[in-house]
């Protein structure tokens, strides 16, 4: 299995702050970026983007298609993560959410179970230290390409306290009906992306870097079966912008790119190739 990891902050993009405890509570939150982009929430377990292969016995019994993404916001007045994973296995497509506060710890995770279990169509209401977080999703006509995650035709929305903190997806105004709300501003950024695919060598998506970024073709090729030379080769709009040759000896390592003018930091790993290596 080789995981992969690729993310940017949305918080390189900020102004610089004029006064001193607004560049505290920025400088805070960028940690809690830079922490998310080694670690993702407790409350899920995995990191990084992942392209398993799918002839390994091993991993073909546990892994299955997801994609994770994470976003920053504030919920009174503390730095949290939410993480919304869209699932897809043979029982069909699922979703959950959770949220962490500043340390790491889960607050709360609803789990959807795939749709031959549960309804496309629903809401969870939790109590979480005196406050109240409201989720609501519809699936009903969801839409979805080859990947888990719904392209078209649904919402998720949460929200606390009876305030909109995260909404996705285009079926806004069914949405603002549902919780009883005017139209708002979403109050969460996204700030990362993960990837969990089951598949051969060759893998292909699209990412935004950054919220107001344009969108790019990526690419990740690895090649570690029957190659004297196992290598990996990441791909930006069909150009090459990083190569990992000899990868028996460089199984695990990270490297940083510029996209759009952002630092991207890429990590992988390949740890069938150091058993190999160690194997003789």
């Amino acid at each position: 299995m080789a995981n992969f990891l690729v993310l940017v902050p949305e918080t390189f993009s900020r102004k610089e702050p004029s006064n001193s405890s607004s560049k505290s509570r920025i400088q805070k939150e960028n940690n809690q970026v830079h922490d998310t982009m080694r670690d993702f929430p407790s409350c899920f377990g995995e990191n990084g983007i992942q392209v398993a292969d799918s002839s390994s016995p091993s991993t073909a019994k546990t892994t299955q298609n997801s994609v994770t993404c994470v976003y920053q916001c504030q919920l009174s007045g503390i730095s949290c993560l939410i993480t919304v994973t869209w699932t897809k296995n043979l029982m069909g497509q699922g979703l959950s959410v959770g949220i962490d506060d500043s340390n790491k710890q889960c607050l709360c995770k609803v789990d959807i179970k795939p749709w031959l279990f549960s309804k496309r169509k629903g809401c969870k209401n939790l109590e979480v230290d005196s406050s109240l977080i409201d989720i609501y999703w519809d699936l009903s006509f969801a839409k979805f390409g080859s990947g888990p995650e719904a392209l078209e035709g649904f919402y998720l929305a949460i929200v606390f306290n009876q305030e909109l903190v995260l909404l996705l997806g285009d079926l806004r105004k069914e949405a603002y009906r549902k919780i009883d709300t005017a139209p708002v501003a979403s109050k969460s950024s996204f700030i990362a992306k993960r990837e969990h695919i089951l598949g051969k060598k060759l893998y292909g998506t699209k990412v935004q870097f950054c919220n107001e970024g344009q969108s790019h073709d990526v690419s990740i090729e690895c090649d570690t079966v029957g190659v004297n030379d196992p290598w990996l080769v990441i791909r930006i709009d069909s150009k090459a912008v990083m190569q990992v040759k000899n990868l028996r000896w460089k199984f695990r390592g990270n490297h940083t790119i510029l996209v759009d003018g952002f630092p991207v930091e890429v990590f992988w790993d390949v740890p069938q190739l150091a058993v190999w290596q160690c194997d003789g």
